[in-house]
């Protein structure tokens, strides 16, 4: 698939000189959305440092933010200070890293000290999790969940894919030995009811398997539009966090194969050629971007973040929801403030998935010939 140069917002004969190769060569804005460091950034941590008076500290704030529900809220960096407010008001939900990393830094402290408040805490964040949970098999972005697209199966940053690793960790990995066999049953059984649901949920044109939507509905698995900007599609990005999910289990079912198998033939056939992302200036303050793209047939291939399901196409679309056919006719605050473009799937394509098929060959033979 390649991209009409026409629609680009530079002159061909300007293109030379106006642009400012972004970093790495990705068309990203990952600032307007980024999730704060908070647990996460203690994480790596040695497991001495977690019986330190630090840890201690930074675990009792943890266990302030925790909503009476069990989870915690996001961009909110629940490491730095307590919370001193009403905790009924606190909205949990499992975007932006929220409640997963917290619970991770909770064992390790559980580990590290026994101590009691914090295992009990551990429970009930995981219990939150589990009770979240659909019939179905997905996650919503918040629970409870309300009535807008924050209800659907979220795989929208890779919040589902998120939470099943870290259910996979509880009842897979030592570092949860003080979980009751229980919880760990139940972990499992979520995990696989997971896995299904992703097969149910990859998206089917003209009888071919492709890849997913970033949010599908909760009770037909239908590819679903989130915010107004990111509309019914599919991902080029999202898709990779749920193929790298069922590249990594073992073994794989002849279902995952397929699916496996499909999604990499979907993103070979949705790769762009040929496009340089690029910035340049925008009037007198050098803070001030204009991100565009433009044609270069020496650098590698790149991805839209959404596809028309039908067309295969890349879309862009502004806060009005209307479709629109290249980057150059949103708005300069979406344009600026959104990842319309990555290299998400090449690692996947280039080694991950070359290893996965060497390891599995002789159960990819069996799923071509049925």
């Amino acid at each position: 698939m390649k991209i009409d140069p026409t629609k680009s917002t530079l002159p061909k004969t300007r293109m030379r000189t106006l642009i400012v190769v972004i970093a790495s060569g990705l068309l990203v804005a990952h600032a307007a959305n980024a999730a704060v460091a908070g647990a996460r950034q203690y994480l790596k941590n040695p497991d001495a440092w977690f019986k330190t008076s630090d840890a201690a500290r930074i675990g009792e704030n943890i266990l302030s933010h925790q909503s009476d529900l069990g989870g915690w809220p996001k961009n909110e960096d629940t490491t730095a200070a307590p919370f001193t407010g009403d905790r009924s008001h606190i909205k949990p939900t499992f975007d932006n890293n929220a409640t997963t990393d917290e619970l991770r830094f909770l064992a390790r402290i559980q580990n590290a000290t026994h101590d009691t408040r914090s295992r009990e805490a551990f429970e009930r964040g995981l219990d939150y999790i589990l009770k979240a949970q659909y019939p179905t098999g997905g996650w919503p972005q918040y629970f409870p969940p309300d009535t807008k697209y924050h209800r659907r199966i979220t795989f929208n940053d890779n919040s589902m894919v998120r939470l099943m690793e870290f259910l996979r960790e509880t009842y897979a990995s030592d570092r949860y030995a003080f979980l009751d066999a229980a919880r760990k049953k139940a972990a499992r059984q979520a995990f696989d009811r997971g896995i299904e649901c992703i097969l149910k949920c990859q998206i089917r044109v003209d009888g071919r398997l492709t890849g997913w939507c970033a949010q599908h509905d909760e009770n037909d698995y239908s590819p679903q539009q989130g915010r107004a900007f990111e509309l019914t599609s599919i991902s080029g990005s999202e898709s990779v966090g749920i193929t790298r999910l069922l590249l990594s289990l073992n073994p794989p079912s002849l279902d995952v194969v397929r699916a496996v198998e499909a999604a990499v033939a979907w993103f070979r056939s949705a790769q762009l050629k040929g496009i340089r992302l690029v910035e340049k200036s925008s009037g007198s303050s050098s803070k001030k971007k204009k991100r565009d793209v433009g044609e270069d047939a020496k650098v590698p291939p790149v991805w839209a973040r959404f596809y028309d399901i039908r067309t295969n196409a890349p879309i862009f679309s502004d806060r009005d929801g209307v479709v629109k056919q290249s980057i150059g006719e949103i708005s300069s605050e979406r344009r600026n403030g959104y990842a319309w473009y990555g290299t998400w799937p090449a690692a996947l394509l280039e080694t991950e998935y070359p290893a996965w098929r060497q390891k599995w060959a002789s159960k990819i033979e069996s799923s071509a010939r049925k």
